[in-house]
């Protein structure tokens, strides 16, 4: 996991970020930008303006922006991201104040998992906002537990780049993952901190998007994970019925 620099430029920071957005779920207005970033509307004007001029976004005839040049030569994420996201924002909302730590969406792209929304918890030491981030999903809790819902081909084909011993380990730890509902992360991706993910129901195909609890690994506990696994099955539960009845 990449750590923030120790001297961050923020308007640097909130660019690149615009510009994943930008990548990841489709155009924006320039109010939905400053939502996203928690900037004024004419912040996020002027940081647009800026991705336009460098070809990041262009603006679109709807006075939308969208991706720009640099942006389309790598792979879209699909819309129905940014409707997943709009979906899950109050299940997140309301895990975080059940159960007082940070919580993550995450989509998979491929091998990968790329978190789309973060709600962080009120805590002095928590984690912190993931989104925009990516990381492995054999690694990832939430990755984890979208990869043990995939079907045989379907995980064949997202563990291609794996050697054959560190195949045969996860697919046994996926047997796991099956058999109890959920994923856990401990320190594999970021030290001191571990994570619990459960997958999101996908009545339409193979499942790709996650839920995940972070915490610092000094607050987790065994004894606890049962009753996180269960607020956060119910939580995915019922954002894949509101994305069923949408």
């Amino acid at each position: 996991m990449k750590n923030r620099p120790a001297y961050a430029i923020a308007s640097v920071d909130s660019a690149l970020l615009l510009a994943a957005l930008l990548q990841q779920e489709g155009p924006m207005r320039v109010t939905d930008a400053a939502e996203r970033l928690a900037v004024s509307v004419s912040t996020a004007h002027r940081l647009l303006g800026m991705l336009v001029y460098r070809d990041f976004a262009e603006q679109l005839p709807d006075r939308r922006y969208g991706p720009g040049p640099v942006l389309q030569r790598g792979p879209v994420l699909p819309a129905p991201t940014a409707r997943l996201r709009e979906v899950a924002l109050p299940h997140l909302r309301r895990l975080v104040d059940t159960l007082a730590e940070t919580v993550s969406l995450t989509v998979r792209t491929g091998s990968d998992v790329r978190f789309v929304a973060t709600v962080e918890c009120s805590h002095v030491l928590r984690v912190g906002d993931r989104t925009g981030r990516t990381l492995p999903a054999h690694l990832s809790s939430g990755g984890k537990a979208v990869l043990a819902a995939l079907a045989p081909d379907d995980l064949a084909a997202a563990l291609g780049r794996l050697d054959g011993d560190a195949a045969t380990r996860l697919r046994r730890e996926l047997r796991t993952i099956r058999r109890r509902g959920l994923a856990v992360n401990d320190q594999e991706t970021e030290a001191g901190l571990t994570a619990v993910g459960v997958v999101i129901p996908d009545r339409s195909g193979a499942p790709s998007a996650a839920l995940a609890l972070a915490m610092p690994t000094a607050r987790y506990s065994r004894d606890l994970l049962p009753g996180w696994g269960a607020a956060l099955s119910a939580a995915a539960e019922k954002i894949a019925l509101d994305l069923a009845a949408t």
